[in-house]
């Protein structure tokens, strides 16, 4: 039996280069075939399913805004540039997108609800139940009763949280609440009184306040007067607190008012 001999070095290295040819251009024409496929208006998305409890928009409307700025077909849409897309549309808080075969983006919604106006100055930023500020469109005639809070942007849902705490104490429905700067609470209730809380922790700030709650009328009282007559209220006092009725005051004129620390 004679023994093949081995191809030389050279026809080797021209087979191994054919195949490694034959190869890329499989690669090619696949992907060329994919690329093709996947850009076929076959494949363009065809419907945007949105549900959710919407309020303050409609599926429309939010179809007919967001559609343009989703680039791609059913395959390469960015979902996660969809989602913004969606939750950059006024009063959307969350959105989650996925495909749902054929030619379907599915999209389920949620938006803010609004418990509270923000900022001192009117405008449309609105606070929700989670504490989260967010900018409402347009005006509505439901949330101009709706109470106003203000401090610090990062703080606001401590704000919230303080709001609801303190509406539970007091008999009259609270207006406007702020945080300071410095930390300190003032609340105006519905009426037009002014009640300063002062700082310090939140269990320290709704002890003064049950405290105020539980002797106003007392103290109204003894003056003639009901609790509704109040004016104004400083809690901020190391040793109770200062009152302003309707046509009585505790606080003597020029007396200065110590804070509570």
């Amino acid at each position: 039996m004679t023994d093949t001999l081995p191809a030389p070095l050279d026809v080797r290295l021209m087979n191994l280069a054919a195949s490694v040819l034959f190869l890329g251009c499989v690669v090619l024409v696949l992907a060329a075939g994919a690329w093709w496929a996947l850009r076929h208006p076959a494949f363009a998305i065809g419907r945007i399913v949105v549900q959710g409890e919407l309020v303050h928009n409609n599926a429309v409307t939010l179809r007919a805004n967001v559609a343009p700025e989703l680039t791609g077909n059913f395959f390469t849409v960015d979902l996660p540039a969809a989602r913004k897309a969606f939750e950059q549309v006024p009063w959307v808080r969350k959105a989650q997108i996925r495909r749902q075969y054929p030619r379907t983006l599915q999209v389920v919604l949620q938006e803010h609800h609004a418990v509270a106006h923000w900022g001192k100055e009117p405008g449309e930023a609105m606070v929700n139940t989670e504490g989260e500020v967010f900018e409402a469109n347009g005006e509505d005639a439901e949330l101009e009763s709706l109470p106003r809070l203000h401090g610090p942007e990062d703080q606001s849902a401590q704000v919230w949280q303080m709001y609801q705490q303190l509406q539970g104490l007091l008999a009259t429905p609270i207006k406007t609440l702020e945080l300071s700067g410095r930390g300190g609470w003032k609340v105006t209730l519905e009426g037009g009184a002014v009640v300063e809380l002062g700082g310090g922790s939140a269990q320290e700030v709704r002890q003064r306040a049950q405290h105020f709650v539980s002797t106003l009328g007392q103290v109204a009282a003894h003056y003639g007067r009901k609790p509704e007559t109040l004016e104004s209220a400083d809690l901020r006092h190391s040793n109770g607190y200062a009152v302003r009725l309707r046509g009585v005051t505790t606080v003597a004129p020029g007396t200065p008012t110590v804070a509570r620390k």
